[in-house]
């Protein structure tokens, strides 16, 4: 079981996007996808999102919330649970990243992009502004050609 997390980084109308395209066998290849990384022994998923904005970003929130749980389950590789972040920064200023391209993309473009398939069904709940947005829990599960064959929020 992987443990890893994800931010989606707010400035203005814009979110900070990771496209997917410099890693050998990269699961992600040639997706859009938030900034994060996998826990390291010690750290809490807080500590490890925000080590991994700064790592792969240059950026340090200027806030943050943990918005919800994904559980991805795919045919070919164990299990991971993603803790999902929204956050803000004032700064739209990164430093390269070695995974793929940063880029600054309009939330009106971002459910048009590359995404995972999972992805387009818990997007919408982070991109709003509702401050009293509940807490998600959503299961996703793909397939061998990584198409998604069965999802649930609980």
């Amino acid at each position: 079981m992987l443990i890893s997390t994800v931010c989606y980084i707010k400035n203005g109308e814009d979110w900070l996007m990771l496209h997917r395209t410099k890693k050998a066998n990269d699961v992600n290849h040639g997706k859009w996808i938030g900034v994060g990384g996998k826990l390291i022994a010690g750290e809490t998923p807080h500590e490890t999102m925000l080590r991994e904005v700064f790592e792969e970003t240059g950026l340090i929130p200027d806030s943050y919330s943990l918005r919800g749980l994904l559980t991805f389950v795919y045919a070919a590789k164990a299990p991971e649970y993603i803790f999902v972040y929204r956050a803000t920064s004032t700064s739209r200023d990164y430093t390269p990243c070695d995974e793929g391209t940063l880029a600054w993309i309009p939330e009106s473009q971002i459910l048009s992009l590359p995404l995972w398939d999972g992805d387009k069904l818990f997007l919408p709940l982070i991109l709003t502004d509702q401050t009293d947005q509940a807490f998600f829990s959503l299961k996703v599960v793909y397939d061998e050609a990584d198409r998604l064959i069965e999802w649930r929020f609980d």
